[in-house]
């Protein structure tokens, strides 16, 4: 696994573009497009608001790493934030681009540009914001490492990882959905949509090589096309990111489907989205 096949992944399926229907749906219309996504988003991820207001950001020097479709890089501008972004892929910048100038946000830069080596000169930034992106990086040691030079010394990086301790990874992932997915496979039967691309996945990989829980992980977070991801708990934001020491750590967003478990108010114990905040080393 490396860096050029998850750009690649990400470019042809910008983040959230099809929990909307895809921005071809609404004619290039961009503005009723991001409208849409961002009711979307921070309807099911209501947290996600919450969280951000917890966070000061005004007149804060701000780098946001793996942009989307930039509704969160929308929400830290209108929180003050001297906000630049960066991210791997060139759709994700051309279209946060758009958004910023149909909406006339101000920001400082925006770049497309790697993790693994970012454009910008040392001790640039007070925060550093990443949400649901750096678990899609396979060498985290080397994007840590960056991450630490851009931020000064008393800054803080917050982000956002997939919470290994979570009902979405140890029951929905790791028993509802392999077992589903073996059932399906030997009954011969394709119920199409989503099944129908896990089930070519098993076919080509073999069904238990698919199934083993380091290729099933990558394959049932962002669609069974998405090359790498990794869950966390804080043991092991720790040993991935030598260079900072964890400050503080809270989870959100009960969400395991198929399971019907977004009412349950277990979020803080097994929700799916790791929050932490680390500082420096």
């Amino acid at each position: 696994m490396n860096e050029v096949q998850v750009r690649d992944f990400w470019q042809e399926h910008p983040c959230g573009d099809e929990q909307v229907g895809g921005v071809h749906r609404y004619g290039r219309d961009y503005d009723a497009f991001f409208t849409a996504y961002d009711k979307f988003r921070y309807q099911e991820e209501r947290h996600i608001l919450d969280c951000l207001d917890a966070i000061d950001f005004a007149g804060k020097q701000v780098l946001e790493v793996g942009l989307g479709q930039g509704a969160d890089s929308e929400q830290l501008i209108r929180r003050g934030a001297e906000w630049s972004g960066l991210d791997l892929t060139a759709e994700s910048v051309r279209r946060v681009r758009t958004r910023l100038m149909l909406r006339s946000l101000p920001y400082r830069d925006l770049k497309q540009g790697s993790v693994l080596q970012i454009p910008y000169a040392d001790d640039s930034f007070d925060i550093v914001f990443s949400h649901g992106v750096l678990h899609h990086v396979p060498d985290i040691r080397a994007a840590q490492y960056e991450l630490r030079r851009v931020l000064k010394p008393k800054g803080e990086l917050i982000v956002m990882l997939y919470a290994k301790w979570s009902l979405n990874y140890l029951i929905s992932i790791a028993l509802v959905r392999r077992l589903g997915l073996a059932a399906l496979y030997l009954s011969g039967r394709d119920p199409g949509g989503i099944y129908s691309q896990h089930l070519a996945n098993a076919r080509a990989l073999g069904l238990t090589r698919y199934l083993r829980m380091r290729n099933f992980v990558h394959r049932n977070t962002d669609g069974p096309g998405n090359p790498y991801s990794k869950v966390y708990d804080v043991g092991s934001v720790a040993r991935d990111f030598p260079d900072f020491r964890v400050t503080r750590a809270y989870k959100c967003f009960m969400h395991a489907p198929p399971l019907p478990v977004r009412r349950l108010p277990l979020q803080r114990l097994f929700g799916w989205h790791l929050w932490v905040h680390l500082a420096p080393k």
